[in-house]
């Protein structure tokens, strides 16, 4: 499956979109019109925008208020990657060097600012004010998981129930709230934008993890950054909280002083062995398509359609993807 076949009801509208969103990102400002044009070659799936037309579409058709939602979820997202950038070090991003590697740490703050404030201003601008409200609370919890995740790297006593409310805040609440905003933006159906909400948030669980397990089994070549990355930085993800949990004690404690001696990094493959070895990956596997199967649960009191169709065919897209 490939996301070309999810996106097909909506491709039209996805063009739409990316004009909106080149106005909307573009600057007369010199050094901001040469980032920006920067960022529109950064070829990124754009999920959370196709997420939003599709949710729209599914729950009643895509309206002008769309575009917006579509165009104000995908600033706020390339701000926070913007800035995330500048928190890991990391000179590159999808492949290439990053806007802190290319322009400095500075600009890159100032850049993600930007954008930001561009994605809220769209939202005053057209007296959407639910929008406004809904991506702040966003954008709040996103905040919140990842200074909570920091916190834990540090202190290395991550399990189970922190990790899931770590990952639902810096992750699912975004793609939450993308579908969330697609069903707002095209009916006025409680229920509906409920579940589409629901949706979204148990399909970003099922990303993160997904994401988390293929940093243990991935190719750099196709994720584009390093395997290992999350244990060069100390994060304790799904993977390693269930091998901790059926490996026996001693050789968990083998593993936990390599993180918190900082000696990982140059024993990754070690690392990423003992997650194998005790289980640690084929669990978290499963548990993303846990998730992945409650969000298709949600969907069943949504009317059949092509776009629903899509966003069934997502979830398997989600927990089965290389990159």
């Amino acid at each position: 499956m490939n996301l070309n076949e999810i996106i097909f009801p909506v491709r039209e509208e996805i063009r739409t979109f990316n004009r909106e969103f080149k106005t909307a990102i573009r600057s007369n400002v010199g050094i901001v019109d040469t980032i920006a044009r920067y960022v529109l070659h950064q070829k990124g799936k754009k999920i959370r925008p196709i997420l939003v037309l599709l949710s729209a579409e599914a729950g009643g058709g895509i309206t002008p208020s769309t575009y917006h939602a579509a165009t104000l979820v995908e600033l706020l997202h390339t701000a926070t990657l913007i800035h995330d950038d500048v928190v890991d070090g990391a000179d590159t991003r999808r492949g290439i060097a990053s806007i802190s590697a290319t322009w400095k740490n500075k600009v890159a703050v100032l850049m993600g600012d930007y954008l930001l404030s561009r994605g809220l201003l769209l939202s005053l601008f057209n007296d959407e004010f639910q929008f406004l409200k809904l991506s702040s609370i966003a954008v709040k919890r996103m905040s919140e998981g990842e200074l909570l995740q920091i916190q834990k790297a540090k202190q290395l006593d991550m399990d189970e129930e922190t990790y899931f409310r770590i990952i639902s805040d810096k992750t699912a609440s975004l793609i939450s709230t993308c579908c969330e905003l697609g069903a707002t933006s095209a009916t006025r159906d409680e229920s509906i934008v409920l579940r589409m909400k629901a949706f979204g948030e148990y399909l970003g669980m099922a990303f993160q993890i997904r994401d988390d397990v293929l940093d243990y089994e991935g190719k750099t070549a196709t994720l584009g950054k390093p395997i290992g990355s999350d244990i060069r930085e100390r994060k304790v993800t799904l993977p390693l909280i269930y091998a901790f949990a059926d490996a026996p004690k001693r050789t968990s404690r083998s593993i936990l002083r390599l993180l918190k001696n900082g000696k990982a990094g140059s024993k990754i493959s070690e690392v990423i062995e003992f997650a194998q070895n005790y289980g640690g990956i084929d669990r978290a596997r499963k548990k993303a398509e846990e998730f992945a199967s409650k969000a298709r649960y949600e969907l069943e009191e949504i009317p059949e359609s092509e776009a629903k169709s899509s966003l069934l065919k997502l979830t398997e897209f989600v927990v089965e993807r290389m990159s």
